[in-house]
């Protein structure tokens, strides 16, 4: 094997993108994971212009022509890059000159999609966050629940004690708002069981909310089912998968209520998805199940917060629903993501098909 094709075998064999163009801005060379992240062969990559298939920004030919001229490499963080399939990217990439023997210049491109890492980055922080909320709130809920149940007691001894009835609406109050207090407490610590793990549909799961909402409006909003019929059955807690996506749903419901969106619109996708990481865990197979609402939105100072305790974009909301909803889809080592925008929300639930562990705690 000569030189030559021992260093073509080494590129072909990279897992990062590499392409390699000439003075006249044409591709010579482009390894196959630049094919499969471009959505493009070699060939037809050569015979584009650059800015056909590098596409970044107005500026990049010239940035390219300049590094041609000066020989200095320069490199481009989280940069956007659009595929000739259509899809938008986040990438790093550097682009290197080489002198040829006989006096000739190339550049070295080399690419880096980030949107991978950016997603496990986004994950982390979101499940570091629920974690912090939820040992913050256990940590609450001890302070707050142990003199309660004092006052509770107290009110109950000082009943006793009263001789005139008309009296025992002051401690009846106080009880009743000791047991609302602990209540609430109870409701922002969210399950306080472990699932009650058995074969589950996620599609009966879905049609049971659906129901309990078309219910509850008198069928005011209207559901678009989009299902993936190959998600199999998988082990889980029905009941608290049918608390959890109950309360995303009701969620966008009074969301487009509020906003008196004129066709309130609730959109369900399932799908199955393969080689997924979750946070740092990596699953073979996971369904994921979108709820898409034409509603009016979430605020951009309360997105980041959502699934904290006590966060509500409405006046009269608790906060509570999607925080327990979250903490449900992490008991089945799931996960729940949001993305807003004026007239469209969508939650994604991730949940892993195979359990191959004991649930979160």
């Amino acid at each position: 094997m000569s030189q030559q094709e021992l260093h073509k075998q080494i590129l072909d064999n990279l897992s990062g993108a590499v392409v390699m163009i000439n003075d006249q801005m044409v591709v010579e060379y482009a390894n196959p994971s630049a094919e499969m992240l471009l959505e493009a062969s070699m060939r037809r990559l050569s015979l584009l212009p650059l800015e056909e298939w590098f596409i970044l920004c107005g500026d990049e030919r010239d940035d390219v022509e300049a590094c041609f001229k000066s020989g200095h490499p320069y490199t481009r963080r989280e940069a956007k890059l659009v595929t000739l399939g259509g899809h938008t990217l986040t990438v790093d990439y550097s682009v290197n000159p080489i002198f040829l023997a006989n006096g000739s210049k190339r550049l070295l491109i080399e690419i880096e999609a980030r949107d991978r890492l950016m997603r496990i980055e986004r994950e982390e922080d979101l499940l570091s966050q629920h974690d912090t909320a939820r040992s913050l709130v256990r940590g609450m809920a001890h302070e707050i629940k142990n003199p309660l149940g004092g006052i509770r007691g107290a009110a109950q001894l000082l009943e006793r004690e009263l001789s005139d009835p008309s009296l025992h609406d002051y401690t009846h109050v106080i009880i009743e708002e000791a047991d609302r207090l602990r209540n609430l407490v109870d409701r922002l610590l969210g399950p306080r069981k472990l699932p009650k793990l058995e074969d589950v549909n996620i599609h009966a799961i879905l049609e049971r909310v659906c129901s309990l909402i078309s219910a509850e409006t008198n069928q005011g909003v209207i559901f678009d089912r989009d299902y993936d019929p190959s998600i199999p059955e998988f082990v889980g807690d029905a009941e608290q998968l049918i608390q959890a996506i109950l309360n995303i749903v009701r969620n966008s419901m009074q969301a487009m209520f509020g906003a008196n969106v004129p066709e309130p619109k609730i959109h369900i996708r399932t799908r199955a998805l393969r080689q997924i990481t979750l946070g740092t865990e990596r699953h073979r197979l996971a369904c994921c199940v979108e709820i898409v609402d034409n509603g009016p939105g979430i605020p951009d100072e309360i997105l980041s917060k959502i699934f904290y305790p006590m966060v509500s974009g409405r006046a009269e909301g608790t906060g509570l629903g999607l925080s327990i909803a979250q903490s449900i889809i992490n008991q089945h080592q799931g996960l729940i993501e949001c993305e807003t925008r004026p007239g469209e929300t969508k939650f994604q639930l991730f949940i892993p098909l195979e359990l191959n562990h004991e649930p979160a705690r």
